[in-house]
């Protein structure tokens, strides 16, 4: 056989082989391959028993995401898994590097199960809005018990050969290097006896831990469908025969394929690929080489960034301009890795490695043999200036320049130095150890080989990265300010905090904005003169309400930080509404959303027109890794697809907003931000 499977015999045993690179996903040529493989088996009395493995560093990872979309090819995946299953000869899988999705699907269609140690398997199709649809929400409770099936499925999370193997999953565990060898054994081993069917086999298990497990998980699965639905499958296994499980996990999948929720799921995951994307740059361009790290500022932001590259084993050096504050970020630092070595994230030695890595130092002249600088101080674009003319005497050439500003103007932060072809901002998130947004922000002056760098340095640390142009705010802040604005202006009009936060958190917000303002501190930012009075936060922050960390914000707080409404707030809002003459009405829910979260769209349509953006996908990426939009509503920019440009832009219009010329565009010929995956 050609193609990506072939076929071997050794010693009466079909060695079937799939090498299709890089991911072995189940395409068609694939599944053709595996079809005609069993006939093979079938076929010839010669063979005894078969081995499905898999070259490269690992076994079948799934579906064969190209195909998304396109008319589907024959065999599908469910009757090339019944083909395997139905063999009257023994099939055995080897399994490394990850089985997961279709491919953890094909093992169980298969009557045995090798694994080396350091194997994964898994059905992530939840993540997408799915579910495992050929067989597997039918098989798993059979092989791996209700438990661990019910687990697997609706979180979506691999679990490790041993734990496969504690479970029944798999049969036996091979020595890393020996898994062909070992699987052929086992192979030999079974001929001769009567296949075991996973379709057989009864299910076993708690049938109570199904409804224990969504109880259990109600806050993590809120708003989500397919969780849910992968339960239900679950219990479809518990309560019907076979081929009835089967034909509602076929109801159940279609139900979820055809919905928004797995659309916008499917529509981040190619969008966080695209987003890697840089327009108008070869792909094969030039890096520059990253040895070394500087990072100016061991605060909350310089700490968390420096953490990211010693991960990565990228030495930092990191300076600070008092020793109290170095010692305090350097510790910080080492706290951070402590519990997390204490939570079995790192080993000790690791956490020794990374702190290792850490140059702490009063001097800027420390970062002369930097490849690359990020500067995270305050936001003080004369302060920030100063640092970069600094910069550009010590730093050595070709070393790239970044501010972590979070609004700032990067051309002007740029002019400050001679190489503006060297500056960009990159902007992380906080904590900017464990947020996966990072805005890298192209200047005007910036060198493609700069951008490109810097793209691929975020892909090595863990981030997920959009370029952004300049403009105040770039994209996630920019589109955050009119929510902000138009939140505040309901308060006076008769909303409360509570109101508007439940729209937001109903609509699957992980907070509203007054939640968010208390989390982060309402005096960040403050003017810090109590007499001086201008705004309902003023007022808060002179009453010392400066959020969560004071017991009272917008919300009085209890000893356990719960949340409960404000007499006191509800006061001072009635008098600033009474002061500037504002009258108070009933705002409804869905005025709330028009306000807050239609101007957002309208706010992305401008970035858009502006070129801020490359692609609407990649503002959808910022608002999905960035500020926790809800991931099954995928982004701001497909929202407003589902929503229809015609329904936002009456809306916006009905409020009297200015309506962006590309957002009437859409809603004037129907089209949509981006295209439908």
């Amino acid at each position: 056989m050609s193609g990506p499977i072939t076929t071997e015999v050794r010693d009466g045993i079909l060695i079937v082989t799939s090498n299709n690179p890089p991911v072995n996903a189940l395409g068609a040529a694939v599944r053709q391959g595996l079809a005609a493989a069993i006939e093979q088996l079938e076929r010839d009395n010669e063979i005894k028993a078969a081995v499905i493995r898999c070259e490269g560093r690992t076994f079948f990872a799934g579906a064969d995401i190209t195909e998304f979309g396109k008319p589907p090819v024959e065999p599908m995946l469910p009757q090339v898994i019944d083909r395997i299953e139905a063999s009257n000869k023994p099939v055995v899988a080897a399994i490394q590097g990850t089985a997961l999705g279709g491919g953890l699907e094909v093992t169980l269609g298969c009557h045995y199960r090798v694994a080396v140690p350091s194997a994964k398997l898994g059905v992530p199709e939840v993540k997408l809005g799915l579910l495992p649809g050929a067989g597997g929400t039918q098989r798993l409770p059979r092989i791996a018990g209700i438990e661990a099936a019910a687990e697997m499925c609706a979180t979506g999370n691999p679990i490790s050969a041993k734990r496969a193997s504690e479970v029944g999953l798999v049969d036996r565990i091979a020595e890393e290097g020996r898994l062909l060898e070992e699987a052929l054994e086992f192979a030999k081993g079974v001929v001769g006896v009567e296949p075991r069917r996973s379709r057989d086999v009864p299910v076993h298990g708690d049938p109570a831990f199904i409804q224990k497990f969504a109880t259990e998980n109600a806050k993590k699965f809120r708003g989500f469908d397919a969780p849910a639905a992968n339960l239900r499958c679950v219990q479809a296994a518990v309560e019907l025969p076979f081929d009835q499980g089967i034909a509602f996990e076929r109801q159940e999948f279609m139900k979820l394929m055809m919905g928004t929720q797995s659309a916008a799921q499917r529509h981040i995951f190619f969008a966080e690929r695209q987003a890697a994307k840089i327009d108008g740059i070869p792909e094969d361009i030039k890096l520059r080489d990253i040895k070394k790290v500087g990072v100016i500022g061991a605060g909350t932001m310089g700490g968390g960034i420096s953490m990211n590259f010693l991960q990565a084993g990228i030495p930092v050096t990191i300076v600070e301009a008092a020793q109290e504050n170095l010692d305090r970020g350097v510790g910080v630092i080492r706290k951070n890795y402590d519990a997390s070595a204490a939570k079995g994230r790192f080993k000790p030695e690791q956490v020794e490695q990374y702190m290792g890595a850490l140059t702490p130092t009063l001097s800027l002249d420390d970062l002369a043999d930097c490849d690359l600088i990020i500067e995270a101080i305050y936001e003080n674009m004369d302060v920030k200036k100063e640092t970069f003319a600094k910069l550009d005497k010590i730093a050595k050439p070709g070393a790239i320049l970044a501010s972590n500003t979070s609004y700032l103007n990067i051309d002007e932060i740029a002019g400050a130095t001679s190489r503006p072809q060297d500056v960009l901002g990159m902007h992380f998130f906080s904590p900017a150890n464990v947020m996966k947004l990072l805005e890298v922000v192209r200047g005007a002056k910036t060198a493609p080989d700069v951008l490109a760098t810097a793209m691929a340095t975020a892909k090595k640390i863990g981030k997920v990265a959009v370029v952004s142009g300049v403009c105040y705010g770039f994209i996630g802040n920019r589109m955050l300010m009119p929510r902000q604005i138009e939140a505040n202006k309901l308060l006076m009009e008769g909303a409360t905090p509570e109101q508007i936060d439940r729209v937001h958190v109903e609509f699957g917000m992980p907070m509203g904005p007054f939640q968010m303002s208390d989390l982060a501190g309402v005096d960040i930012g403050w003017h810090r003169d109590p007499n001086r009075i201008e705004s309902v936060r003023d007022a808060l922050c002179a009453k010392g309400r400066w959020g969560q960390k004071t017991g009272k914000g917008f919300y009085d707080y209890d000893e356990k930080r719960r949340p409960s409404p404000s007499p006191e707030v509800q006061a001072i809002i009635d008098e600033f509404a009474a002061k500037e003459g504002t009258s108070k009405r009933e705002i409804s829910d869905q005025e709330i959303v028009e306000r807050t979260l239609y101007t957002m769209v309208n706010e992305g349509a401008l970035i858009l027109e502006e070129g801020i953006a490359q692609r609407a996908s990649d503002i959808d990426v910022v608002w999905i890794y960035g500020y926790g939009w809800p991931v099954y509503r995928g982004g701001p920019m497909l929202w407003a697809d589902h929503e229809g440009a015609d329904k936002i832009v009456a809306g916006l219009e009905k409020h009297g907003f200015k309506v962006a010329k590309l957002l009437k565009e859409k809603a004037e010929t129907k089209t949509r931000f981006n295209r439908p995956v």
